[in-house]
């Protein structure tokens, strides 16, 4: 006696929290009044979510030719630059050195050019007076072109000399930012060593690795628009963009394409996770007006109207919000069934449905 007197408390309380009207006394039954749509089995895009990290559109690992000493440095992570800025200083002497020595081989061969010529203009006057020998001649000419290609060849050296000297200040390539200073005063910079690390201050790419297959079936080319979303930003931050750059070939390694989509709308930091979706295609779905749901207990509900117009509750599972504003029901519906629109809570199984506005 007491288990079923439970049974009905229960069962009196599940219709209370339905919001629905219990059956009246007498065995009347129960009646709503809704809006009435249709589920439908409509075709969507079959999507494709790739993964990707935003990167700068300009990036440069800022290094020297100088071997020498870094002596001072300007700059740290985070700090705006302009193009041409000095970002560290390194000791010059090595360099003016190497300068100082070319410029004075460019004197030495200055000196032999002038003597040289001097001595075939010499040789010219006396052949032509057959008191010089035509050899002789060959040879005063000789020495002239050679003192010619010494003193270009020492103006060559002392050129790449003093461009050398003058990389003792290392600058910024473009203006941007500092992402990171990998040296500090007393280090030992290197050619070919990074000093700085840069990037422009605008201009941000989601570089995404698309397999062989969907970039196949998505037939990407240079131009083409993409959905983009940065998880960072939040869910409603969505941004577009057009791929700007890719790869002409597969990487073997793990067969993907490496596109760059340029990102448009806002500027991101480097570095922040991104998606990307593109079409493959097509699949068919359910959906439902938005409407039509209802959360109860975590769970997805949607009433339905039967073929005698009466109520059936049933559990779904929904999708994706389709782009016409409707909701994707994956599983619980086959198409084609009516459903109550804003119900507000979910109706008593099996009351009897009176459609609004007839």
């Amino acid at each position: 006696m007491k288990l079923a007197t439970t049974a009905i408390v229960i069962l009196g309380l599940a219709t209370v929290a339905c919001g629905g009207k219990s059956e009246p006394a007498g065995g009347q039954q129960a009646t709503v009044t809704s809006r009435v749509g249709k589920s439908e089995l409509v075709s969507v895009p079959k999507l494709v979510e790739l993964y990707g990290s935003v990167e700068a559109e300009r990036q440069a690992a800022v290094s020297s030719r100088v071997m020498a000493t870094v002596i001072a440095v300007r700059v740290k992570a985070g700090d705006e630059v302009k193009a041409g800025q000095v970002l560290l200083e390194i000791d010059p002497q090595t360099a003016r050195g190497q300068e100082a020595q070319a410029r004075g081989g460019l004197a030495q061969g200055q000196a032999a050019l002038a003597l040289a010529s001097r001595n075939y203009e010499r040789f010219k006057a006396l052949a032509a007076k057959g008191a010089a020998a035509e050899l002789e001649l060959d040879m005063a000419r000789m020495q002239y072109e050679q003192a010619k290609g010494a003193v270009e060849q020492g103006q060559g050296a002392v050129d790449a000399a003093a461009s050398v000297a003058r990389e003792s200040q290392v600058v910024a390539p473009f203006a941007g930012r500092v992402t990171a200073r990998l040296v500090e005063v007393g280090d030992l910079a290197a050619p070919g060593r990074p000093l700085v690390m840069v990037e422009a201050a605008t201009g941000r790419r989601l570089a995404l690795s698309v397999p062989e297959s969907v970039f196949t079936a998505a037939g990407l080319h240079v131009g083409m628009a993409l959905p983009v979303k940065i998880d960072a930003l939040g869910e409603t931050a969505e941004l577009s963009g057009a791929i700007e750059e890719m790869t002409p070939g597969a990487d073997p390694a793990n067969h993907t394409f490496l596109v760059k989509v340029r990102l448009q709308g806002r500027e991101v930091p480097a570095g922040l996770a991104g998606r990307a979706w593109v079409t493959v295609g097509s699949r068919n779905a359910v959906a439902v007006p938005e409407s039509a749901v209802v959360t109860s207990g975590g769970l997805a509900m949607i009433a339905v109207r039967d073929a005698a117009g009466l109520a059936r509750t049933r559990a779904v599972v929904t999708g994706e919000r389709l782009p016409d504003g409707r909701i994707e029901v994956l599983s619980g519906l086959a198409g084609g069934e009516d459903v109550l629109l804003e119900p507000g809570a979910l109706p008593p199984d099996g009351a009897a449905v009176q459609e609004a506005g007839r």
